[in-house]
């Protein structure tokens, strides 16, 4: 029997055999390799300098990728695909992609916070990445996004890139270390996924309130900080943070900075399953800048996620969930 091949397929096959193919005749890495291919099919014409068999090699297989048309979600998942390939091994672990059940789920909870608003919505991400979570928001709010992401690196910048051009997003996208100082206006809502780690440059994080006593500062508090700093006053906020978050020698510092200038809405940690190790486990932390008309919430909202997997399980905590947003928010 015939196994039908999706669009997700087909696409994510014309990435990861145009990668390989560059990879071993130009001169470029796997992950440049993607974006390169992104940027052909785009364009809809060849890009490298390349010989001329190798040109139509190249041609053969973007002329009958141009012939299908894919929706969003088919481009922003191949690539999703073709980049975890390309990572296995190469990449850091605080430069992981933020998987597809949790870029989903945070898309719930941003839409629950941002309501029918049938305006823009302005979003920044401090850490984009490959672009996959900030394009999952992208493709799943309710309301359209004027969003804006910054990354330091520039392999993964360009497949964002070329990813948000293939989605059809404008996103405004910037070569730049986001703990920096940004020309940047207020937002209403940050939602990140955050590198953890030590800071190197030291005479940037002087400026900061969570800067270190001694030795380098923690990037993940030092984007919380700017992150707050970036957000309109009653802003929302949601970063995928380490369970360890507030186990370190200057979580004190940290919890009595966020206590001051925002309020805890919730913390819901991940399933157990998604990870490795319990020390590589994640929450999805979720905060509130103060502002006039702000309600504070009485009671946090405090969950261990079940199995995405589970549907019945997954299906009563949202219930639970939205339950929260009305009584302690007023959201519905």
């Amino acid at each position: 029997m015939k196994v039908e091949t999706t669009k997700t397929e087909v696409l994510y096959t014309y990435l990861d055999e145009t990668a390989t193919f560059l990879e071993e005749h130009w001169t470029v890495t796997y992950l440049e390799g993607i974006a390169e291919a992104g940027e052909n099919l785009f364009t809809g014409e060849i890009c490298q300098t390349v010989l001329e068999k190798e040109q139509l090699w190249l041609q053969e297989r973007l002329e009958k990728i141009k012939a299908v048309e894919f929706t969003q979600e088919e481009v922003r998942k191949a690539f999703q695909l073709a980049v975890l390939k390309g990572m296995k091994g190469v990449v850091q672990p605080h430069h992981s992609m933020t998987p597809d059940a949790v870029c989903l789920f945070i898309s719930y909870l941003v839409n629950k916070v941002i309501g029918k608003n049938k305006q823009d919505v302005s979003l920044l991400d401090m850490a984009v990445g490959s672009g996959n979570l900030l394009s999952a928001l992208a493709n799943q709010t309710t309301c359209p996004l004027q969003a804006y992401g910054f990354e330091v690196d520039e392999t993964l910048l360009k497949l964002a890139f070329v990813s948000a051009n293939l989605q059809k997003h404008e996103i405004q996208l910037f070569h730049k270390d986001s703990v920096e100082p940004l020309a940047l206006p207020e937002v209403d809502l940050v939602v990140t996924d955050l590198p953890v780690g030590y800071y190197p440059k030291d005479d940037v994080a002087q400026s900061y309130t969570l800067k270190s006593e001694e030795g380098h500062s923690f990037i993940h508090h030092l984007m919380i900080e700017q992150a707050i700093a970036k957000t309109k006053a009653g802003g929302y906020l949601f970063f995928v943070v380490p369970n360890f978050l507030f186990e370190s020698e200057q979580a004190k510092q940290l919890h009595d900075f966020i206590k001051k200038e925002a309020n805890i809405l919730g913390l819901l940690q991940l399933p157990k399953t998604m990870f490795q190790s319990q020390q590589a486990g994640k929450s999805i932390f979720m905060l509130q800048k103060k502002g006039d008309k702000v309600i504070v919430p009485k009671q946090a909202l405090l969950a261990e996620l079940p199995s995405f997997k589970n549907k019945e399980a997954l299906a009563d905590m949202i219930k639970q969930i939205n339950k929260w947003f009305e009584k302690e928010l007023r959201i519905l």
